[in-house]
């Protein structure tokens, strides 16, 4: 395409969109293709900051129409960096936030490009929430499509098992819904199958009673008897009790004696669901984890829970992760996550290890995509750093944790934890639900226009 063509093309797509259109030489380009992880430093083309799904509509048959690679960004993260495409197409979804609860219902819809923090400050207005990630600032969108763990996971499920519904923007340009009646295909792919088949313009949740929880973060030293304590309290804990295992250096926070801070802990982040007469009780058990060096836990709102990372976790930083799914945490796993927990290279580098037993296992595993319905841990882990000149070091560091526990879990980790350079245990991950999946994706997107992701090609 020569540039007088370019220019005309740009001038028409403009006029197609409600919201921004952004190339090249605008003032706004830098700010428009930055994304969350710094890693992924691309150039599009022409990024489509959309308003509503005529926006993306259109940004859509455009790249279609010229040849362009499309990238589709959600509400956020992307630590892969799916949300962004050198010399291709960019549709934002990142302004399209609205939030519209039925609390009669208790449902809630919405947009795209909404996070969790948009969702829980709407929600909790009405007492209610659903399984969300546990850093506010994650997208909705691409959290509920790789699956959703988060601080309510052993009490009401994935978030992805909350959804209802979905308005979905085909490869074709088409806008349909999907739910358990309308494409019963396409929403099942939905649930866990990743980001393949569409861009999805909204979802429908499925809200529960939530208010107040007892909430925050345990401190322990980094020892494996903690850790094989929180396992064993895990297996015997009521489901209203959702704790994380985490190591990581001791944050500079006032709750911390300063001799440990920036040294590596063990830590606890703690969600009791429950009724606050049980609450003495939950603090019981933590303290019987180990000897506690700094605690925070207090009767908070749901959506303060959702904010205990984000301030270690702002856009901007440079991240390489990895992740697994294990049917038991065992020892030997144990040992591999206190060794390198000792060898953390920063400050905003940790792992956590989710449980994700409860109601989560209460879904068959070909009910929805996500397939590791027998898993009862899933692990995130990987360095998350400031400067680029320490990207070699950091990713060998992962790298080198992953192997060491290739040998304690199942063979695949959560997609969401997935980085770039993970598309060959895709397979994998999906099991038996991965022919399946590939015939939805045949039917709905056969041309492969949606393979900028963990991709199951058509």
């Amino acid at each position: 395409m020569n540039t007088l063509t370019a220019d005309l093309s740009l001038d028409l797509l403009r006029g197609a969109v409600r919201g921004d259109v952004v190339a090249p030489g605008d003032p706004s380009y830098d700010e428009a293709r930055r994304v969350y992880n710094a890693l992924h430093d691309r150039r599009p083309a022409v990024v489509v900051r959309a308003v509503d799904a005529g926006d993306v509509i259109a940004g859509l048959l455009f790249a279609r129409d010229n040849g362009l690679p499309l990238a589709v960004r959600g509400g956020s993260h992307s630590v892969a960096g799916h949300g962004t495409v050198d010399d291709g197409l960019v549709v934002d979804l990142s302004r399209m936030r609205g939030v519209r609860v039925d609390p009669a219902a208790r449902t809630a819809r919405v947009e795209g490009g909404c996070t969790w923090g948009d969702f829980d400050h709407a929600t909790h207005a009405f007492g209610l929430a659903t399984t969300g990630g546990v850093i506010s600032t994650t997208g909705v969108g691409g959290l509920t499509l790789g699956g959703g763990m988060g601080h309510l996971t052993r009490r009401y499920g994935l978030s992805c098992d909350n959804l209802l519904s979905a308005d979905v923007v085909t490869a074709d340009g088409t806008l349909i819904t999907c739910d358990a009646e309308r494409h019963p295909d396409l929403f099942w792919a939905l649930r866990g199958g990743g980001g393949n088949y569409g861009v999805v313009t909204s979802f429908e949740f499925r809200l529960h009673p939530v208010s107040d929880v007892l909430g925050g973060v345990v401190l322990f030293p980094p020892n494996a008897e903690v850790a094989r304590r929180w396992r064993e309290m895990n297996a015997e804990a009521p489901e209203e009790l959702n704790t994380l295992l985490v190591t990581m250096l001791g944050p500079q926070l006032p709750f911390l004696p300063e001799r440990w801070q920036g040294r590596p802990v063990c830590g606890v982040a703690v969600c009791f669901s429950g009724p606050a007469e049980e609450d003495e009780k939950v603090r019981a058990r933590l303290a019987a984890l180990g000897p506690v060096l700094g605690q925070a836990v207090d009767r908070v709102p749901y959506p303060a829970i959702n904010t205990l990372f984000d301030e270690d976790l702002p856009p901007g930083l440079y991240h390489y992760w990895k992740g697994n799914f294990s049917r038991e945490l065992t020892d030997g796993a144990i040992d591999v996550h206190m060794e390198f927990g000792q060898t953390m290279p920063s400050m905003q580098s940790d792992t956590a290890i989710f449980p994700i037993d409860g109601a989560c296992h209460r879904v068959g595993a070909e009910d929805t995509a996500f397939a590791y319905r027998d898993a009862a841990f899933s692990a995130s882990f990987g360095a998350s750093y400031t400067d680029p000149a320490d990207t070699e070091r950091n990713i060998a560091w992962t790298r080198a944790y992953d192997a060491a526990l290739r040998p304690h879990t199942q063979e695949a980790g959560y997609v969401n934890f997935m980085d770039t350079d993970d598309q060959s245990r895709v397979r994998v991950n999906y099991r038996q639900n991965y022919d399946r999946l590939r015939a939805v994706k045949r039917r709905y997107d056969p041309d492969n226009v949606f393979r900028l992701n963990h991709n199951i090609a058509p």
